[in-house]
C-alpha cells in the first residue's frame, strides 16, 4: 500500500490574495482527484448542502458573530470553487469563467459608478438594475426570482421587483385596506367550508401581509422566523418545567402549560 500523502498546497506569497485563492483551489482539486467522498460528489449531490450553508451563515449573522460568520463565507466558498471545478471537469466553464461573468456584471449594472449614468439615490439605482437586466435579454422582471425560496421571503422580493418597475402601491393605507380586504375573503370562503377556495385566499391574505410588511419596511421572512425562535423558547421552557415537576407535558392541563406560558414571557421583559 502506498502510504505517502499528498503535500497540502502552499500559499506562495501571503501578503497576496491572490495566492490564497490559488493554493484553495488546488486543495479542491486536490480534494476530488484523491478523496472517494469528494470525487463522487456531482452539482446535483452536493446542492442541497449549499442551501444549508447559506442558512448557516444567515444564522452566524443573525448572531453577530463574526468569528463564525468568517467560517460560514469561507463554506459557501467552498461550494462556489467545488462547483466550478466540477464544471471545468466536464468542459463546461471554470472557475476563470465565473469571475469574469460577476466582475461585468457588475460592472455592466453600476453605470453610476463606473459611466455617466447620474441617479438620485438607492431607488433609481435599483430601477436602473432592472432595467439593465432586461436588456441583458430577460423576458420578466420576475424571471430572476428563485423558486425555491421560503415561500414568504420568494413573496417579497416578487413585490419589490415589480415596484422597481412601477407596480406598486401608493399609499400604504391601501395596502393595509387589502389586507383587511383578503382577510374578509378568507373568512367567507372558511364559513361557506370551501377547503380549496379557502387555501388559495389563505395564500393571497398571507401576500397582502407580506406587502404590508415591505411597505413598514421589514422584512416578513424576518419577523416570521423572529416569532417561530419566540414560541420555540417559551415552549422549551414549558418542558424544562415539566420535566423538573416530574410530569409529562400530555398529563398537564392547558391551563397549566398556559400558566407556565406566561411565566416564560414575563423572564423576557
Amino acid at each position: 500500500m502506498n502510504s505517502s500523502k499528498t503535500p497540502v498546497p502552499v500559499v506562495q506569497n501571503p501578503a497576496l490574495l491572490a495566492d490564497h485563492f490559488l493554493a484553495f483551489e488546488q486543495l479542491v482539486r486536490i480534494l476530488r482527484a484523491e478523496c472517494p467522498w469528494d470525487r463522487k460528489q456531482t452539482h446535483a449531490s452536493i446542492s442541497h448542502l449549499l442551501i444549508e450553508e447559506s442558512y448557516e451563515t444567515l444564522e452566524a449573522i443573525e448572531k453577530g458573530d463574526d468569528d463564525e460568520f468568517s467560517k460560514e463565507l469561507g463554506d459557501l466558498l467552498l461550494h462556489v470553487v467545488m462547483h466550478s471545478v466540477m464544471a471545468e471537469e466536464r468542459g463546461a466553464f471554470s472557475m476563470r469563467t465565473v469571475i469574469e461573468k460577476v466582475f461585468a456584471k457588475l460592472v455592466h449594472r453600476h453605470p453610476h459608478v463606473f459611466g455617466d449614468t447620474s441617479v438620485s439615490g438607492e431607488e433609481e439605482v435599483l430601477q436602473n438594475w432592472e432595467e439593465l437586466k432586461m436588456k441583458e435579454g430577460r423576458t420578466s422582471t420576475l424571471e430572476g426570482v428563485p423558486k425555491h425560496l421560503p415561500a414568504l421571503l420568494r413573496a417579497q422580493r416578487i413585490q419589490e421587483k415589480a415596484a422597481n418597475v412601477g407596480f406598486d402601491w401608493d399609499k400604504k393605507e391601501d395596502v393595509w385596506a387589502k389586507v383587511e380586504e383578503e382577510f374578509t375573503e378568507l373568512r367567507v370562503e372558511i364559513a361557506a367550508n370551501n377547503p380549496e377556495k379557502s387555501k388559495e385566499e389563505f395564500g393571497d391574505f398571507m401576500f397582502a401581509l407580506v406587502n404590508a410588511a415591505r411597505f413598514e419596511k421589514f422584512i416578513a421572512e424576518d419577523a416570521v422566523q423572529a416569532t417561530n425562535q419566540k414560541f420555540t423558547k417559551r415552549f422549551q421552557y414549558i418542558e424544562q418545567k415539566a420535566s423538573e415537576q416530574g410530569r409529562r407535558m400530555n398529563d398537564m392541563t392547558l391551563a397549566e402549560m398556559d400558566e407556565i406560558w406566561n411565566e416564560a414571557k414575563k423572564l423576557e421583559r
